[in-house]
């Protein structure tokens, strides 16, 4: 096991791992672990889709406590660290935005669009908590308030699949039916950019330490699609898209993050992968082989990665465990 977990200075770059996972396996079944957050304090915070619940986890396994939605069959999706110290998340199918305090005290915020399907959540620079409405066609932004407004996109039905904060002070978001990556200001002005391929399927996006955008671009039968993806893409401030496939031919990526060595991990089903700079990419198997790894940081949470820790957090949604990759 990994030293205990910390915050890594700004110096500390050359971090490496030695591909050693430790697990935390979560007391009721079948609860679906989906995507991570890390507090300010170093507490673990995970929705779980499946338990509809949010979880709260000391980063070494103990002080496990789990908070139940108010309402049933929500499907509580992504999770980030809000400006105002709580924590959000997006309620998938209950089509609402939730906020969690850090005693566990719960608050949610209808959508004004019927049946917007919210899904990934990202904090702005502006302060505001931002997310895309997958069957709304739009952008939504929440204040720590509560208030929310949306923004539909140009492109109809482009299904906006996930978002995260740029080092530009904008919002990037992927539009997976429409095989583009669009980008949003605080003020709500949409750009959006055309991949080299017409089915590449951008799933999740994050800002890489490069200053670029880094993206996955899913494959097998998503959402009623079939994308032609199983590839990590890149893109500059300036709309430039470079595409690196992944070696591994079966299953689909699914979330990205940067890792505490400043390289961009993804997950894919039974492995974690990592992809430097340049494009190289190298996989990393879990434990067990039907983990189904979904969301994965090392406390970034789809922002510039400026508050990393020294371990990659992994949720396995199919193994009902919470894992960590050490770094050292």
């Amino acid at each position: 096991v990994c030293a205990q977990q910390r915050w890594l200075t700004a110096t500390e770059k050359g971090l490496q791992t030695d591909g050693m996972f430790t697990e935390f396996a979560l007391p009721n079944p079948g609860s679906g672990p989906t995507t991570i957050a890390i507090a300010k304090d170093g507490t673990l915070w995970f929705t779980e889709s499946a338990g509809n619940r949010i979880g709260r986890m000391n980063p070494d396994g103990t002080g496990l406590k789990e908070f139940p939605l108010p309402n049933p069959n929500s499907s509580p999706r992504i999770i980030a660290l809000g400006s105002d110290g709580n924590i959000w998340f997006s309620e998938h199918t209950g089509n609402r935005m939730g906020r969690i305090t850090p005693d566990g005290t719960i608050s949610e915020f209808p959508i004004p669009t019927a049946n917007s399907m919210p899904r990934a959540i990202a904090l702005g620079s502006d302060g505001n908590i931002w997310f895309g409405e997958f069957g709304g066609g739009k952008i939504g932004r929440i204040t720590p308030q509560g208030a929310i407004t949306e923004f539909p996109i140009p492109t109809p039905e482009s299904g906006p699949r996930a978002l995260a904060a740029g080092p530009d002070g904008n919002i990037w978001f992927s539009e997976f039916n429409a095989s583009k990556i669009g980008r949003i200001t605080p003020q709500g002005v949409i750009t959006e950019f055309t991949l080299p391929r017409p089915n590449s399927g951008p799933g999740d996006i994050t800002a890489g330490a490069d200053g670029h955008m880094w993206f996955v671009e899913l494959a097998g039968t998503m959402d009623g699609r079939k994308p032609d993806g199983n590839r990590v893409g890149r893109i500059t401030m300036k709309g430039e898209v470079t595409e690196f496939p992944i070696p591994s031919q079966t299953g689909s990526p699914i979330n990205i993050a940067v890792g505490p060595d400043r390289n961009v991990w993804f997950t894919k089903g039974s492995m974690v992968g990592r992809v430097t700079p340049d494009g190289t990419i190298t996989e990393f198997p879990l434990p067990a082989p039907n983990g189904g790894a979904t969301g994965l940081t090392a406390g970034s949470d789809r922002q510039p990665p400026n508050r990393l820790t020294n371990r990659l957090w992994v949720a396995e949604s199919a193994g009902n465990k919470i894992a960590f990759l050490g770094f050292k």
